[in-house]
């Protein structure tokens, strides 16, 4: 089972800037606890995402470790900023199925986005490449949307060669029956390797969300500890990540679960001293 701890998207709408030694310790930490795939920032405008001017500092100051490092890229120069930083290991690409919300969060129409999509794929040298396939489970802008348009997106994708892809519900509406339709649909048609879910949800609503993945023979999940972040265009403040000390006792990984308790105070304090 693959486990993602999103460090990254719970500290990115953050108004207050936390410390870069702030980031680099809670990132260390989770590593000594055992988690194994990390979404430690990303390369992309600090007009943008202040949050994460740090990104190359950040990455520079973590130990040594086998551990999928990922850091987020929306153009070629955020995966140039990647390649030179010598220690990321993967990039993440946010593509939707709206051409609408492609437009606000990447400034680019979906056609350009797939355009570059296949550039990366190209340039990406050693790094791994997930594509996060945001709206895969509906879409509040009223765009076109079906199930069948996301097969078919995986589908495009899998033409280009990109095996990694995140189903992603940006903001949090999706329920458990249509989170188990979706994941059951694409992963029938692709098989479960190379896909997982990131879903962003109310609290009350986090195990219903995660059972329904699993019940769809999901293996990869996404979280960040307390249910933190989730997308800031949400409209709701209560729509978060999935709390990881919810979900990673349903899981098998070789995370220390003794450790969760201290983690999660951990990412409680830095939310409640820089939100």
């Amino acid at each position: 089972m693959k486990f993602v701890e999103c460090p990254r998207d719970a500290w990115q709408g953050m108004r207050q800037f936390i410390p870069t030694t702030t980031k680099i310790e809670f990132l260390s930490a989770l590593l000594e606890a055992g988690f194994t795939h990390l979404d430690c920032g990303s390369f992309v405008s600090p007009k943008a995402v202040p949050q994460m001017a740090d990104t190359e500092a950040v990455m520079a100051g973590l130990p040594e470790t086998q551990a999928d490092l990922l850091c987020i890229i929306a153009n070629e120069k955020g995966l140039s900023r990647a390649l030179d930083s010598g220690r990321v290991t993967s990039v993440g690409y946010p593509l939707s199925i709206s051409d609408t919300f492609q437009q606000r969060n990447t400034g680019r129409s979906l056609e350009q986005s797939w355009e570059l999509v296949q550039h990366l794929h190209s340039s990406k040298q050693h790094l791994g490449l997930v594509v996060y396939l945001s709206f895969a489970f509906g879409n509040p802008y009223n765009d076109p949307w079906n199930a069948e348009l996301v097969l078919e997106s995986v589908a495009r994708l899998r033409e280009l060669g990109i095996q990694d892809i995140a189903l992603a519900d940006t903001y949090g509406q999706a329920n458990a029956a249509r989170v188990h339709h979706i994941t059951k649909a694409v992963i029938d048609k692709f098989g479960a390797t190379g896909l997982g879910v990131h879903l962003h949800a109310r609290a009350e609503d986090v195990m219903a969300l995660t059972r329904a993945s699993l019940d769809a023979e999901c293996t990869w999940l996404e979280g960040a500890l307390g249910g933190i972040g989730g997308c800031p265009f949400a409209g709701d403040d209560l729509v978060g990540n999935l709390a990881t000390e919810q979900v990673l006792p349903l899981l098998s990984t070789n995370v220390n679960l003794e450790r969760l308790r201290g983690l999660t105070q951990k990412a409680l304090e830095i939310r409640n001293a820089y939100m």
